[in-house]
């Protein structure tokens, strides 16, 4: 069968026809439906891992950690957990043919798979033939309770079309499940799972399994039915009184016998629960699953209220955009949208996890959670701020493994790892394999220590777009104070530049991680570092005025801050070494010194040449050597803060910038970035947004087709690319309506694409629910819902107005 993805005709649906095994892991991921507390990849439920098909199901924040040998070397790793597989279903005609999915005679003639975005429902209609031209329609309908978040549930109906006689159906749990979806990883342990202990009953099964190398149990409970016409079959006259049980250890499995006849559909409802050893309020997950399980509703219960709870979280990510060229696009951004709010959830809130890099759609990344929440959480505080709130307690319940990271260097305060997973440790690995050249090499980002600043930076903008002070009270002001000591504690004085340094460290740009005339790793001066250590040593001064005068004496005194240490820190934050070279600020210092690619020889050898640093190291070549950018971490800046906060910020140093800077660095590292991230035309698409709005289009463009046209190269079956899908949806939320938040004010100042026609969407400012920007070609409209308390601020250029409760107001372009 052909691979294609059907054009839409609803923009709420995500369509493929036909079975492509080379695109069966993309389509995987993208189909993947999760609820905040599990997530299920979009696998058959006949599939195994088999090099074609991945079935994996994840739960948020739950970890194993293992052990590997690598050419001699003991390697730790902590991997978020493939956790039993619940979808294991299958059936056969007669007692000698084999089961569907397990041999080579039954095949798939025909297929449809749909991921209905709007209701969370993914819908899969084939045609199934066996060895003996025996005609079988299956359809199935799959959905992550959004009601329930322990709930998962299948639903499958069995039509013969050209025979009748016995049909058997089995239902299963595989606990047997290893990690191996990443094809670098699996030189690597990759068992995680142990089978504990399992169970059955006359319409359940159940499995325990515990981790290998932690105390967590997780255990899966099932319940199948069978129904003919709406009505169960477990009376004993068309199906066996009791299912045959298998209990292969590790895989428990029923086996139904049902009189089947042409033409009339046999349907199967599997019904499951998840619980784990670290659930809130479960104390032994075992006897939690079978009694939740047990008491679930029929599918068509679980499916309503399912339903019902989207339609309420679609309400609060309203965004409708009229896109003028291409209705690919509108469906393009229900995706990521529906990634978005189903990745982290209000059920996600009380679990302790962080935001993963990769969703929790597949092994990519190990699952761990890197600084993609700075891409994520701007979209999440203007629409569930409540998220905001629980992805920033994650870091704050990790502050402690930051002092101690800190204190491991000789420094003071807190220093978040690279990558952080189940205890906030640096999960950053010391090798990794280019798989270009074979070679394992070492590992230094592990010393992008950027990932503390990007915490104290969400902190202050949550704060910013709630006004939360409870928070700031009980855990923002106390991580940003840490932060700051850590970079105010960092920075050396050079009485040559008469500047205070940041030396040995790595830029968000990962391409460099050491200069080629040094024998020690790490640059220093990182200007997307150093700009935003002033940055946050300046606001976590804010922060701290902000509080009560009492919580200020006492945070102060808890954490040993004196007035003394507090004037270092605004000493600092204003004579930090910013590097300039040509013109323009520099990526770091001795940027100047590095050679020019021959970039002509690479594009013409390498047309996708993202992964330029592999393509250098496989030619024995380094990219440390060159002037080339997998995304040019200077540019970072200009996407955090607006041109004039930028300017405003170099100028406090005692730098001049003037207003063309911008401009010239914009186009300086646009001619040398490979786009090697995802994230990378996120942040391009953003800072030409006023000055080229056409290239802007086009790099927003790229970042909408980032997982859906797989651009990386197989990267997409991994997991989706989280940061990148929400960042797509906060271009049109607040870049290209020019919305910031700021002193009390929500500002606006618009500059939509040409091909962006209207623009609308719903926001949460400040307590205040229904707020709505309406942008045109000519007016920006803002209009708040009636029932809220008080007026909202809205901000246009230079004149502030505000919007009562059921109110509006209209800006003139």
């Amino acid at each position: 069968m052909s691979r294609s993805r059907r054009p839409p005709q609803d923009p709420w649906i995500l369509a493929f026809q036909g079975f492509d095994p080379e695109d069966e892991g993309r389509r995987e991921a993208l189909c993947a439906v999760g609820n905040g507390y599990l997530v299920t990849r979009g696998a058959a439920p006949e599939a195994c891992a088999d090099g074609v098909h991945y079935p994996g199901t994840y739960l948020a924040g739950r970890y194993d950690r293992a052990v590997s040998t690598i050419d001699g070397h003991r390697v730790e790793n902590e991997d978020l957990i493939n956790c039993p597989n619940w979808l294991p279903l299958t059936f056969r005609a007669v007692d000698t043919s084999a089961w569907f999915g397990e041999d080579g005679e039954t095949r798939i003639v025909s297929q449809h798979l749909e991921l209905d975005l709007h209701r969370g429902v993914l819908v899969r209609d084939a045609l199934i033939v066996d060895g003996a031209d025996r005609r079988t329609r299956l359809v199935q309908r799959r959905i992550a309770s959004l009601a329930d978040p322990h709930i998962a549930a299948l639903e499958t109906v069995l039509t013969p079309q050209n025979w009748s006689g016995p049909l058997h159906i089995r239902s299963a749990l595989d606990g047997t499940v290893t990690n191996t979806g990443v094809a670098r990883y699996r030189s690597l342990v990759g068992r995680h799972l142990i089978p504990a202990d399992q169970g059955c009953g006359t319409d359940t099964l159940w499995l325990t399994v515990r981790a290998t190398g932690s105390p967590l149990r997780i255990t899966v409970a099932s319940r199948t039915r069978l129904l003919l016409d709406g009505s169960s079959l477990l009376d004993g006259s068309s199906v066996e009184a009791e299912p045959a049980f298998e209990t292969r250890t590790g895989r428990p499995a029923q086996v139904f016998t049902v009189d089947a006849v042409a033409g009339q559909p046999v349907t199967v409802e599997k019904t499951v629960c998840f619980c784990t050893s670290r659930d809130p309020a479960v104390d032994d997950p075992q006897p939690a699953a079978v009694r939740m399980v047990s008491r679930a509703g029929p599918f068509a219960d679980l499916l309503r209220a399912h339903v019902t709870r989207w339609a309420q979280l679609w309400r609060r990510f309203r965004t409708e955009a009229e896109f003028t060229d291409r209705a690919e696009e509108t469906n393009t951004l229900h995706l990521h949208l529906f990634h978005t709010a189903q990745t982290y959830s209000e059920h996600t809130v009380e679990l302790d996890a962080g935001m993963p890099a990769r969703g929790w759609h597949g092994e990519g990344y190990r699952g761990h959670i890197f600084w993609d929440e700075l891409f994520v959480l701007r979209t999440l505080n203007l629409r569930t701020p409540e998220i905001g709130r629980a992805v920033l307690r994650y870091r704050h319940r990790r502050l402690d493994a930051a002092r101690q990271a800190a204190l491991d260097i000789g420094r003071r305060g807190a220093m978040y790892p690279w990558q952080s997973a189940c205890d906030g440790t640096e999960q950053a690995p010391r090798t990794h394999l280019n798989p270009m050249s074979g070679r394992w090499l070492p590992d230094r980002t592990h010393l992008q220590r950027h990932v503390g600043l990007a915490v104290a930076y969400n902190t202050w903008q949550y704060y910013q777009a709630t006004g939360d002070l409870d928070f700031l009270n009980t855990a923002g002001a106390e991580m940003m104070l840490e932060i700051a000591r850590f970079w105010a504690d960092t920075a050396h004085y050079d009485p040559t530049l008469e500047r205070y340094r940041i030396r040995g460290v790595m830029g968000p740009d990962e391409y460099h991680d050491a200069y080629p005339w040094a024998d020690r790793p790490g640059i220093d001066d990182n200007t997307y570092t150093n700009v935003l250590a002033s940055w946050v040593l300046t606001r976590a001064l804010d922060a701290l005025k902000a509080l009560p005068g009492y919580r200020r004496e006492e945070l102060t005194e808890r954490l040993d801050v004196d007035t003394g240490e507090l004037d270092r820190w605004r000493t600092v934050a204003r004579r930090l070494h910013v590097p300039f070279h040509a013109g323009v600020l520099s990526q770091f210092a001795g940027y100047e010194r590095l050679a020019e690619l021959d970039w002509e020889h690479y594009r013409r050898r390498y047309p996708n040449n993202r992964r330029l640093d592999r393509i250098l190291e496989a030619e024995g070549d380094s990219v440390n050597r060159y002037k080339a950018s997998k995304q040019a971490d200077v540019l970072m800046l200009y996407y955090l803060f607006p041109a004039r906060e930028i300017r405003g910020l170099l100028r406090r140093l005692g730098y001049p910038a003037g207003h063309e800077l911008a401009q010239r660095t914009v186009d300086y590292y646009q001619a040398r970035t490979v786009h090697g991230s995802t994230l990378s035309s996120v942040v391009h698409a953003w800072v030409l947004a006023r000055t080229d709005r056409r290239r802007s289009w086009r790099f927003f463009r790229d970042a909408l087709g980032g997982d859906v046209l797989d651009v990386q190269g197989g990267t997409t079956a991994e997991g989706i690319h989280l940061g990148a899908m929400a960042g797509t949806v906060d271009l049109l939320q607040r870049c290209y309506t020019g919305l910031d938040t700021r002193g009390d004010v929500l500002w606006l100042d618009p500059c939509l694409p040409a091909r962006l026609g209207h623009l609308e969407v719903e926001l949460r400012y400040r307590g205040h629910w229904g707020v709505v920007v309406a942008v045109s070609r000519r007016t920006v409209t803002v209009s708040l819902r009636p029932g809220q308390r008080g007026s909202v601020p809205i901000g246009f250029r230079s004149s502030v107005v505000r919007v009562p409760p059921g109110g509006s107001h209209t800006f003139t372009l």
